[in-house]
């Protein structure tokens, strides 16, 4: 099954490890066989690993990008998952922390990232309310 990508002027993405750079206008590049696509606003910068629920997705991420080096990324992983189910009740999350493990133990890394993309947002969500940011509805 080919991946179908359509990329704006100028947009970046890894490519089985190599950063790759639309031209000036708009692209669609067709992947035939199985490869490790990560757009842009994917990539997390060891610098942006700033919070709880971003130190689940960056070790995921790396193990996406660099399947071969998957193994030095899991404690790191599983220690991080286990202190964030440990903080939160929310049973909605708490399953995603589920799936993105399981995801990880299949070697699904894009699956798992997709659940720890889901993580990453629930907790900006708590930390924009938290903070008095925005109102509304309870994220907990």
């Amino acid at each position: 099954m080919a991946l179908k990508l359509s990329l704006k002027p100028g947009e970046k993405f890894v490519l089985n490890g190599a950063v790759v750079q639309n031209g000036d206008r708009r692209g669609v590049l067709i992947l035939q066989n199985r490869a490790s696509v990560l757009r842009e606003k994917d990539i997390m910068q060891a610098e942006e690993v700033t919070t709880p629920a971003r130190r689940i997705y960056f070790p995921i991420m790396m193990m996406y990008l660099e399947e071969a080096s998957a193994a030095k990324f899991y404690d790191e992983l599983a220690l991080r998952i286990s202190e964030f189910m440990g903080a939160t009740k929310n049973p909605a999350i708490l399953a995603e922390c589920v799936s993105a493990s399981r995801h990880v133990l299949a070697r699904e890394y894009y699956k798992a990232l997709m659940a720890a993309r889901k993580i990453v947002e629930y907790e900006e969500k708590v930390l924009n309310v938290a903070s008095g940011v925005r109102s509304g509805d309870d994220a907990g």
